[in-house]
């Protein structure tokens, strides 16, 4: 072997390293001469340089393969992610002394440019020359006490996920050993636990604003962008963690954003920054239609095919917005990135819309290479994504925005100094292998929001998201998703790939050729493959012409069954012991099923209280969940977790494997709930309530039957099997009446009626969604106030309860409403009723568990409206105002378990506050849902949900909708009052004027309150803004910003049906808070000015504050 070189590189190779007997000994004497030129080892260059160094090999027991190993750095603290195949290792301790070689067990890449640093650099070079200058050595930020802002209530584009990273970041908080200060009015949210298991330290349900950020800080002092700007932070000596807000602020205002790509020569979408619909119209002209309008500091976008859908897009809610091309046909990709304070990056997936699976492996490195230069660049610290546009048949691509977000790298840990909790063995400077292929479907409901078209884009309408898992494509997808065009023609109407077109055509030939076959023909290699692809027990009985049970038992019968498989993020590269699961017809099982649990089905707030408490009495608990949105489907939870359907089909499975000793539905919400007398009848043991119970509670004629046996009041109602019935009853009761289906959930298909053409067609909708049990028509009872009551009871005896009041008017579904705890103007004699009838319903249905039951009340009338045996929406609410946990307490009255009810807010001792209000406001999803019609009925609308506290009920409520992102008023205020409103609004309307504001009124509206002694200033309607060009347009003073509030309160035999509609619209359109409900109006903002004069110096507080 000549020893005449510039440098050296050996590189990696199979097999034994002994074997290699000549290169040992011919590098062996390069080790030994006096070449100053530079040595590299990787892999079995690695092992042969030990072992011409005098090193001792030996063989690993299981090996060492993997794509995704990371490997440290330890002179410079670098972390890096490389790839491995060895079956040998090199004893370290036989190593000599002072090696001066570099040499890597695993396959550095970096390394080959080094080398070819070095050869280009010739005799000048060395390796000191081609490897970073100075050393990283990360600083733990010391902190003892961190700010946490939550995400506030839940809304379309920022829904439950963001609230699940708030939860992970106090988790990690709390983790390092530092107390967490949250502000946070999402009531529902775990992170803002009070009672139970704490998340935070102290919890401040305020709004997310500068100006109650400024007062918690000034009070808890933490060291640890509105704020940054107006010199808050550096005024109280507060660190902000992770990434700089400089750097923030970069990534969320459009033109900097767009500055900073250019500065590293990356691709945007051709876009131009504007602040005006004209400049608009202009950057649109010289792009070119369609274009994309994109917000500064804010989620979402905006497609636009011409000049008019772009004028009246532009503007609505920022001030600031990007113009950019539609890169209409091109893929949509994403990728998540994590850096730590000593620059190393991570890539943890990616993403494709739909699905990572036609990236080629060019595309997919190039992409991850530009996602970590872009992070570094911007500075980021901490975990973000980045998305892209990829040209179909090219290497082009853009980049659309990047988001960053929080983790415990902000306090300074190094990347490889975290343990990776799911495999107990890697760091969590690593890059996941999969073996699995996930899929997020989102869930609409656009049937609950009136007007909606049901055509989906660029703006986000989905209310929120499921998650399937499975081996294959086909799987995944049927498990998520549940016309004789060929691909090429989908292909060139869509520009989806060709790759997902086929798979999807492989799913419609499997369910045609399933359907040449009966229950008794069918062969079992069909079967099973047709399971393999996901298809369920229904989807298989609907191909066999079978029920759903027949094709249960059918499949059964021929011995197929899932398997329970691992989700480990690592293809079994290294051991793990994840209970993250799913079941899929592929493989073996990863686990056995010695250990039996306690299954909880469903999601939700109260999920997660439910299963911390069963941990807390020791049992083990088995979850199913399919809402990746949720702190329940953290694997660290629960005992085992299961990503699947909550389907009969998924649950049967999963407790016959697990051989659960008892299942509970009580907590997830309605599906769960509808699945208890179906899983009964199938032998799984139901916890809490029977479930025959509960079945009687929702079919509404059995329930109402039996109110009147137990004299209970109820409105009249009747049980309907024809329209004729409806009629007579409406008849004879007087409308307006209320069309109640049973097993619904939101009040999905319920309405009120207000004649007889409303009623065939509400009735045929309703029919629909209840083609099992009957329809229920009741007589709406106009004007009557609404309390609603929380309860757990053992055995029908109510052990806690807590009673709140609709601010609203009855009418408004009960989520959509604004709830006070204590109730304000419920007379004591009514408040007895309402607990009278409580005990007797609780009695009545033997109730072991949580339940919720509503009423009317007028005056001293007390009307049951309906009884859910579950955890309703509001036991967040309740719990934490009252600081009782109920779910804890209703699940230990479903395990059996001893209570102290001597601590508990019995019917005859409650709790009721004294010292302080509640109010629950929920968050509505107008700004997302342009063609919906923004005022309330009996069907749910609401997204999320805020609470805050005060010493009354007027700060209290003023605080809340504040949190919803109410703007208290300024200037104008745009008035439209129906006639039997206008007498109750008239003493708002003085206040209104003797605080300042210019009131602006519709004709109608104007003169009356003109008589009235309200000077107001008449506008013209929108439909005769053309004609009547003497009064000041609606659209102008809106648009230009004349007004910042608008009260519109008609009803439905208004004669401008649509000019109101108009007028909601424009006023949702550009970000003018409206008011639509009598009884929330702003009356109880100015009374509270009246009555609170100092609020801005009012103390932060939090519950009791």
């Amino acid at each position: 072997m000549s020893l005449e070189y510039d440098c050296l590189f050996i590189s990696n190779g199979p097999g034994d390293p002994s074997l290699a007997k000549t290169l040992i000994q011919n590098v062996c004497k390069v080790l030994e001469s006096d070449h100053p030129q530079p040595v590299f080892g990787i892999c079995m260059g690695n092992q042969i340089t030990a072992l011409a160094a005098g090193a001792q090999p030996y063989k690993l027991p299981m090996g060492n393969r993997g794509q995704n190993q990371p490997v440290v750095n330890v002179m410079m603290g670098q972390a890096f992610v490389t790839s491995q195949n060895h079956g040998y290792g090199i004893d370290s301790k036989s190593l000599p002394p002072n090696p001066f070689y570099f040499s890597s067990f695993n396959h550095p890449y970096f390394l080959f440019d080094a080398f070819i640093s070095l050869i280009r650099k010739g005799k000048e070079g060395s390796i000191a020359s081609v490897m970073p200058k100075k050393p990283v050595v990360p600083q733990r930020i010391q902190v003892s006490e961190v700010l946490v802002l939550g995400s506030g209530g839940l809304s379309i584009g920022q829904v439950g996920e963001f609230d699940y990273s708030g939860s992970q970041a106090v988790k990690a908080m709390k983790e390092e050993n530092l107390k967490t200060v949250l502000i946070n009015p999402n009531i529902a949210s775990v992170q803002t636990n009070e009672v139970g298991t704490k998340q935070a330290d102290p919890v401040y349900f305020l709004p997310i604003t500068p100006e109650f950020v400024t007062k918690v800080i000034r009070v808890e002092r933490p060291n640890g962008v509105e704020l940054f700007q107006s010199g808050v932070l550096q005024k109280y000596r507060v660190q902000v963690l992770g990434t700089p807000v400089e750097s923030i602020m970069a990534t969320e205002d459009r033109q900097l954003f767009s500055d900073k790509l250019m500065e590293i020569n990356e691709k945007i979408a051709p876009s131009i920054a504007v602040k005006t619909v004209a400049d608009a119209l202009k950057a649109a002209d010289k792009i070119g239609y369609p274009v994309m309008l994109r917000s500064a500091y804010a989620l979402g976008s905006g497609l636009c095919a011409n000049r008019e859908k772009l004028e009246d897009t532009a503007l609505a809610m920022s001030c600031q917005i990007m113009v950019e091309k539609y890169l209409l046909g091109w893929k949509e990709v994403e990728y998540e990135v994590v850096r730590d304070v000593a620059d190393n990056c991570v890539t943890v997936c990616n993403m494709e819309n739909p699905y990572s699976q036609t990236l080629s492996n060019e595309e997919y490195h190039m992409l991850r290479e530009t996602a970590i230069k872009v992070v570094r660049h911007l500075g980021i610290v901490g975990e973000c994504n980045i998305q892209y546009a990829l040209h179909p048949s090219s290497l082009e691509y853009c980049i659309f925005e990047v988001d960053a977000r929080l983790s415990r790298i902000a306090l300074g840990i190094p990347l490889p100094d975290i343990k990776n909790t799911v495999s107990e063995q890697t760091t969590a400077c690593f890059e996941p292998s999969l073996d699995y292929i996930v899929t997020k479907i989102p869930r609409w409901d656009l049937d609950s929001f009136h007007g909606m078209s049901r055509e989906i884009g660029s703006a986000m309408k989905s209310v929120g998201e499921v998650m399937a898992v499975g081996r294959t494509f086909e799987e995944s997808i049927q498990k998520a998703l549940h016309s004789g065009v060929t691909v090429d023609q989908i292909h060139d109407l869509t520009a989806i790939d060709k790759w997902f077109l086929h798979k999807l055509k492989h799913i419609t030939e499997m369910e045609q050729l399933l359907g040449q076959y009966n229950s008794v023909t069918v062969p079992r290699d069909l079967l099973l493959k047709a399971k393999m692809d996901g298809f369920s027990d229904q989807q298989v009985g609907q191909a066999l012409d079978i029920s759903e049970g027949e094709a249960r038992t059918v499949t059964l019968n021929q011995n197929i069954r899932p398997w329970v498989k691992q989700i480990d993020t690592l293809a079994a590269e290294y051991p793990a012991s994840t209970n993250y699961l799913y079941c899929t017809y592929h493989g073996q099982h990863d686990l056995d099923f010695k250990d039996h649990g306690i299954m909880i089905v469903g999601y939700g707030p109260y999920h997660i209280g439910d299963i911390r408490a069963l941990r807390q009495m020791g049992k083990r608990t088995v979850v199913v969940n399919h809402n990746p949105e949720t702190v329940s489907t953290d694997f660290d939870e629960c005992d085992r977790l299961y990503f699947e359907e909550l389907t009969l089909e998924c649950i049967l499975d999963i407790t016959q494997q697990e051989g659960c000793t008892g299942c509970i539905v009580s907590v997830g919400g309605q599906i769960p709930n509808n699945l208890a007398m179906p899983l009964h009848l199938k032998g799984v043991k139901i916890l809490g309530t029977s479930p025959v119970q509960i079945d009687r509670a929702e079919e509404r004629s059995v329930f109402s039957s039996i109110l009147d046996d137990l004299g209970v009041g109820q409105a009249p109602w009747r049980a309907l099997s024809s329209l004729e019935d409806a009629v007579s009853f409406a008849s004879t009761v007087g409308y307006p009446c209320l069309l109640r289906p049973s097993y619904v959930l939101s009040c999905s298909a319920m309405n009120v009626v207000y004649g007889q053409e409303e009623m065939k067609r509400f009735l045929e909708e309703a029919t629909q969604v209840s083609q099992d049990h009957p329809v229920v028509i009741t007589k709406f009872i106009r004007g009557a106030r609404e309390v609603e009551v929380d309860a757990v009871a053992r055995m029908g005896k109510v052990l806690a309860h807590a009673i709140t009041e609709h601010v609203e008017d009855a009418g408004v579904h009960s989520g959509d409403t604004t709830l006070i705890l204590p109730t304000q103007t419920i007379s004591q004699g009514a408040l007895e009723k309402v607990k009278t009838a409580t005990q007797k319903i609780a009695k009545a249905f033997e109730i072991s568990g949580p339940f919720n039951t509503q009423f009317l009340v007028k005056g001293n009338d007390v009307m049951v409206i309906e009884c859910n045996l579950r955890a309703s929406r509001s036991f967040s609410f309740v719990s934490k105002t009252i600081g009782v946990d109920f779910i804890d307490v209703a699940t230990r009255v479903m395990l059996g378990e001893p209570l102290d009810e001597s601590c508990l807010p019995s019917l005859e001792n409650p709790i009721i506050p004294v010292d302080y209000v509640g109010i629950k406001a929920p968050m509505f999803p107008w700004p997302r849902l342009r063609e919906a019609d923004p005022v309330l009925c009996c069907k749910k609308t609401s997204t999320g949900e805020v609470a805050c506290f005060g010493p009354n009920i007027y700060s209290a409520f003023l605080k809340a909708m504040l949190s919803t992102g109410f703007k208290l008023p300024q200037n104008g205020i745009l008035t439209g009052i129906q006639h039997s409103f206008r007498l109750n609004f008239l003493s708002t309307a003085h206040q209104l004027h003797e605080e300042g504001f210019k009131l602006y009124a519709t004709e109608g509206t104007s003169a009356w309150l003109n008589a009235n002694d309200v000077p107001t200033i008449s506008v013209a309607w929108p439909s005769q803004e053309s004609k009547n060009t003497t009064l000041p347009s609606i659209s102008r003073l809106i648009s230009e910003g004349h007004t910042d509030l608008v009260v519109n309160l008609p009803n439905n035999n208004t004669k401008f049906l649509k000019d109101n509609f108009q007028i909601r619209r424009m006023a949702v359109d550009y970000g003018v808070p409206l008011i639509t409900n009598f009884q929330v109006n702003a009356t109880s903002l100015f009374h509270y000015r009246q009555r609170e004069p100092r609020l801005s110096e009012s103390s932060a507080g939090s519950r009791h504050n």
